[in-house]
């Protein structure tokens, strides 16, 4: 596996896998990777010919007392994992290569972007979009593989290839989980053992709480119940339970389309994200709430 660190030698070792033939897929990462991400680059290798990773810790998209001077960099053991994984070429810039002196351009998704974990993280998305959009250009692949844990990221990010006419097919993986249900992360690194228990009830509550509603459970009175068990059970703040559409993330009130159960919670420094599809299910009864 090549390591590439400038766009030129990027554009180069490019053109020479492309000349052997097959289709570019595309495993963009901050890097401190896990099983949730190889689960992305296996599905890359089923996609096209070629896996092409990046890892690249986007300062844009962090606020300023977010951790990006704490977010774990561990590039050569990542580099390791995504060579046995299969990947050809590991795309790994600096920020000065992909923000050189003079950068002026950014791009803001409205409505998808700003609310959930955007009005809790403001300008995070902003950050997220312009880095993907670059990053688009720089490896221009045919698929691009993103996990539906961030799934307001991966909405905005289909919204934005669909909006600005990008050619590449976005694809959502399924979010992974370790044996205790909690989804996989890097920041859940962060947790302490005692903490790691409480974090359990998160995934626990947002099942419970999409089988309610799947039952015809008013759905308003069923996220307040969850918010409140969230913080019962130990989390020091919950930013938000939402049951949204599941391609515009618009708020719903009943379950008469596919639709996405989303939270957000903090414990012990620790900001923790899940979801869940909720579909509804022939004749099942949907209630406003």
């Amino acid at each position: 596996m090549q390591t590439i660190r400038s766009v030129d030698a990027l554009r180069s070792a490019l053109s020479v896998l492309r000349a052997g033939g097959g289709g570019v897929a595309f495993v963009p990462t901050m890097g401190a990777l896990h099983a949730g991400h190889m689960a992305l680059v296996a599905e890359a290798k089923r996609r096209a010919a070629n896996v092409v990773a990046s890892i690249f810790v986007n300062p844009t998209q962090f606020g300023p007392d977010e951790d990006l001077d704490l977010y774990p960099r561990r590039e050569q053991a990542d580099a390791e994992m995504l060579e046995a994984a299969g990947c050809a070429l590991l795309w790994a810039p600096d920020a000065a290569t992909m923000y050189p002196h003079g950068h002026a351009t950014n791009i803001h998704v409205a409505a998808i972007g700003d609310d959930l974990c955007g009005a809790a993280r403001p300008g995070h998305f902003d950050g997220v979009a312009t880095v993907v959009a670059k990053l688009f250009n720089q490896v221009q692949p045919d698929v691009a593989l993103f996990g539906e844990k961030d799934y307001q990221q991966l909405a905005l990010i289909r919204q934005m290839v669909r909006d600005l006419d990008l050619p590449v097919t976005i694809v959502g993986v399924p979010t992974q989980r370790d044996a205790d249900g909690l989804a996989l992360s890097s920041r859940n690194a962060y947790l302490s053992p005692e903490h790691r228990i409480v974090a359990r009830s998160l995934p626990r509550v947002l099942g419970e709480s999409a089988q309610a509603i799947r039952e015809g459970a008013a759905v308003a009175a069923t996220l307040t119940a969850a918010a409140k068990e969230l913080s019962d059970a130990g989390f020091e703040a919950v930013d938000y339970v939402e049951f949204r559409d599941v391609e515009t993330l618009a708020p719903l009130t009943d379950l008469d389309r596919p639709a996405r159960l989303l939270a957000a919670a903090r414990i012990g420094g620790t900001r923790l994200i899940d979801n869940l599809a909720v579909h509804p299910t022939k004749g099942s009864p949907a209630r406003s709430g």
